[in-house]
This record gives structure tokens, C-alpha cells and sequence, in this order.
């Protein structure tokens, strides 16, 4: 891709912003209107589960296939028709007459929006190519997520009240063409030098393993859990053999890499449960409406909005490091306010509940980004954002399916329908998730310890030399910029041996 001007460079990055703020900001917008959405449907607690992860599930499936194909056949050309998808679905969720219906459009929406945040982040990725540049936009990127949770609950609060839950959707329309426009103007086309072949049957496997899994949690099936090993044994057993597979194993070389996807999954499954629990404490038990709920949760997204671009530029100075240990201690933190605290009792201790955990969320997002990317070659960016932003969903589903199943577990041992609900039901059955999360939060900070050191960063640059050890393609720097190394010494002629 040519080198552009820094002007045009920030409104490249804008275009990706808009983007993942269409994305983030439906799944925000969506919790505040789930019991708007339970009242009409007459839905269950694993109905409301499914409208959630449905639309996670399909984007965590198809991340990666979209990040090689975009690689591939380009990225301007696949972002463009992810956007105009994504728009098309929005659209008929709208207009669902049926619980069924808006999982099903659930599904479309996912479709387009798995064409668009991990082929931001390698359109973004090969825009930045400086180290410090590349992480300050990168929490600039990452920074849009505190965003839509701070007008997530607030606009849609909004609309639910005066006009209905359909509502929520209507606002990626403009926005999705909007950003179609402006990509079509100034994104320039760019493609990967060695772009990978498509992988069909790992592709089948990825979709078996998710798929059974979120079904297993939710559902409690057996046949579900069999199918999900079985998925996952065909995926350790056939993709290495693959000369280029949708999941290159090798990447897992990178402590780094393996650190930040483990990392997502642990950080966005935590948000994903600390979400549903408490939309439905403060809308069910606590019988607010969707804008006063809206406003209670307005701490942590405020928390969110101001620490994430923070934690960007600390990246770019200090490494990953710093921002990773301070998101595991916050998100650790927060969550152990509700497990042993019972932060619902308190209304000062609830807002304080919220501001530790959005603190530690807004923290996380932008080193995530920054290590999953760091270390590898710049011509596999695209399936290493889209490796990370995979993490990210699955972790979301994850969170919802385990924080879901053991609410409605916690219920049905007290034996209190959804209408019966109290602060002390609501309490003893939803204890243990929280403690779930508290440990989702404490993974969080082992790994961004074990992940970020002077160890861990020699394994990502024995993996980038693993990758692409023939073509010489340099690696993306970890943490703050350094300077280049110095030119190895000229060779002298060797003189000829004697005869």
C-alpha cells in the first residue's frame, strides 16, 4: 500500500473507527433493550442468552476466514461489502416479528460485521507502520469501544423509551453508509504480498467447535460438548498438515500472541457476563427503566471512554506491559466488589463496582491489539488482527453462555420464575458468576504478566523469523518505538586457499 499523507492517514483511521463503533455499539445498545425484548417475545433467560451470542457466535466463525480472504482479494473491496451487509441486516432486525427472526437477522448482521473490525485492524496495520504511530492509533481504534458503551446505554435507553427496542438498529444505518462512502473516497486498495489459500475444511472445524460449545453452555447438552472435542481434535490433527491453513498453530510459538488471545477470551468474557447480569439486575430486580439504566452503568463506560485512549499512548511509551497488569488488577478488583461485597446492596458501592470494572476494561483493549499484532510479519497482519478480534467474540459468547447458564441454574435451584425475582434471589443465584468472572479477571493478569516480558518477546521474533524466514518480511515491533539497528559490517573477500 503507497505511503499517504498524515492528514489522510487520520481519516483513513476515522473510516475503521466509524466501523467498529457501528459493531460495538449494537452490542451495547442491545443489552439495555433485552428486557424490552423479553417482554414482547415472551422470551427466556436463554432466548435472551441466544440474541447475543447468535450474532457473536457467526462473527467469531467467520473473523478469520474474512481476514485471509480480505489479504487475499482486498481489503477496501471486502470492508466495502461487510459494510452494505451489515447495513441490509440492521435493517431486518428491525422489523423481526419473532424472537426466531431476530436471531436469524442477528445472524446476517454478523455476516457484515465479520468483514469489518479485523480488516480495520489490518487496513490499520499496514496504514501505521511505525511502532509508536501504530499504537497510538490503535488505541485511538481501541478507544471506540469506551465509546459506544458510553452512548450504548444512553441511546438506547433512549429510543426504547420513546420509540421501541426496533429502534436500536436504525442508528447503524447511517452511520454503516456513511462509512461506505468515505471508504470509497480514501481508503486505498492493498492486499497481502502472499496472501493464503482458503482452507474450507478448517473453516467447517472452527465453525463445529464454536458453535457446539456456546450450544453445550447454554443448552447443557452432552451431544454438544462431544461434538465440540471432536471438532477441536480434528483442528490440532489437520491444520498443521495444512501448508497454509486458516489457523497457523505456529503462532502460538509467540508467548505474546498465545498471551493476548488468551487474554481477549478471558477480558471480553468477563464484560460479556458482567454485562447480561447486570442489565437484568438493574431493569428486572431493580425495576428501572432502559434510560435509568442507561445512566447507572454510565460510570464504567465513562471509565472506559477515558482510559482507553490513555492506555494507547502508554503503550506506545511503556510496552504493553504497564496498561495489561493495571486491567487485570481493576477488572479483578470490580468484579470481587459483587462476588463478596454484594455491590447491588449499595447504591455508592455499585457505582464504585462499575468504575473499577471500567477502568480495567478501557485499559485492556488497546495492548490486546498491540501484542496480538506485535512480532508478526506485516503480510499476516490481517489473519493476526483477525485472530485477535475472533478471541475478543469468543470471549463475549463465552461470557454470556456461562454467566446465562448459571443464573438460570442459581433460579431454577431456588425455583423462582423470571417474574419472581428479587434482590435476594437474584443475589444467591447470580453469586457465582461473579466469581466466575473475578477469576476471568485474575487470568487477565497472570497472563499479561507471563506474556510481556524480555522471554516473551524473543519467542515472537523466533515465530516472525518461523513465519516468513525466506522473504525477509520485518516483523512489527512490540511496545515503543526504538531505534533501527546499526548495518552489520561490510564482508571482506575471503582470500583463496592455498593448493
Amino acid at each position: 500500500m503507497p505511503e499517504l499523507s498524515r492528514g489522510r492517514k487520520r481519516v483513513v483511521l476515522a473510516i475503521c473507527c466509524m466501523s467498529l463503533l457501528i459493531v460495538s455499539l449494537d452490542n451495547t445498545v442491545l443489552n439495555v433493550a433485552l428486557p424490552s425484548m423479553r417482554r414482547e417475545f415472551g422470551a427466556s433467560v436463554a432466548g435472551l442468552q441466544w440474541t447475543i451470542d447468535a450474532y457473536a457466535l457467526v462473527l467469531a466463525s467467520l473473523l478469520m476466514l474474512a481476514g485471509s480472504t480480505a489479504d487475499r482479494v482486498g481489503r477496501r473491496r471486502v470492508f466495502s461489502i461487510g459494510l452494505v451487509v451489515f447495513v441490509i441486516g440492521s435493517l431486518l432486525c428491525s422489523l423481526a416479528p419473532s424472537l426466531s427472526a431476530l436471531i436469524a437477522f442477528r445472524m446476517v448482521q454478523a455476516v457484515g460485521g465479520s468483514m469489518l473490525n479485523p480488516v480495520a485492524m489490518s487496513i490499520i496495520t499496514n496504514t501505521f507502520t511505525e511502532p509508536a504511530e501504530r499504537a497510538r492509533a490503535i488505541g485511538m481504534w481501541g478507544g471506540v469501544v469506551g465509546i459506544s458503551m458510553a452512548m450504548g446505554p444512553l441511546v438506547g435507553g433512549l429510543l426504547v423509551e420513546s420509540v421501541g427496542w426496533r429502534a436500536i438498529f436504525w442508528v447503524n444505518v447511517p452511520i454503516g453508509i456513511a462509512a461506505l462512502l468515505l471508504t470509497r473516497r480514501y481508503v486505498p486498495e492493498s492486499r497481502a504480498p502472499r496472501p493464503r489459500r482458503p482452507d474450507p475444511v478448517g473453516q467447517i472445524l472452527v465453525t463445529a467447535l464454536l458453535a457446539s460449545l456456546t450450544y453445550a453452555i447454554i443448552e447443557t447438552s452432552a451431544l454438544a460438548a462431544g461434538v465440540c472435542v471432536i471438532a477441536l481434535a480434528g483442528i490440532l490433527s489437520y491444520e498443521p498438515r495444512r501448508r497454509e491453513p486458516l489457523i497457523d498453530l505456529r503462532f502460538f510459538h509467540s508467548a505474546p500472541f498465545s498471551g493476548a488471545t488468551v487474554i481477549a477470551v478471558c477480558a471480553f468474557s468477563a464484560l460479556g457476563g458482567f454485562l447480561f447480569l447486570n442489565t437484568l439486575y438493574l431493569q428486572v430486580v431493580r425495576g428501572l427503566s432502559a434510560l435509568h439504566a442507561g445512566l447507572f452503568m454510565l460510570p464504567m463506560a465513562a471509565m472506559s471512554l477515558i482510559f482507553a485512549p490513555l492506555s494507547g499512548r502508554l503503550v506506545g511509551a511503556r510496552g504493553p506491559r504497564p496498561s495489561l497488569l493495571l486491567a487485570g488488577t481493576a477488572m479483578t478488583a470490580g468484579a470481587l466488589l459483587f462476588a463478596v461485597f454484594h455491590a447491588q446492596r449499595s447504591t455508592p458501592l455499585l457505582f464504585t463496582g462499575y468504575v473499577v470494572f471500567g477502568i480495567g476494561f478501557g485499559l485492556v483493549n488497546a495492548p490486546i491489539t498491540n501484542t496480538a499484532v506485535s512480532g508478526m510479519p506485516v503480510s499476516q497482519a490481517g489473519v493476526a488482527a483477525a485472530v485477535a478480534s475472533t478471541s475478543r467474540q469468543i470471549g463475549q459468547t463465552l461470557g454470556v453462555a456461562v454467566a446465562g447458564a448459571v443464573l438460570a441454574a442459581g433460579l431454577g435451584a431456588i425455583r423462582q420464575g423470571p417474574g419472581s425475582w428479587g434482590l435476594d434471589t437474584f443475589l444467591a443465584a447470580s453469586e457465582p458468576a461473579y466469581w466466575i468472572i473475578t477469576g476471568w479477571g485474575l487470568c487477565v493478569l497472570i497472563a499479561g504478566a507471563l506474556s510481556s516480558g524480555d522471554w516473551a518477546l524473543r519467542t515472537a521474533r523466533r515465530t516472525a523469523a518461523l513465519l516468513e524466514p525466506a522473504h525477509g518480511a520485518r516483523p512489527t515491533a512490540p511496545g515503543p518505538a526504538r531505534p533501527p539497528d546499526p548495518p552489520d559490517p561490510p564482508r571482506l573477500p575471503r582470500p583463496p586457499r592455498p593448493r
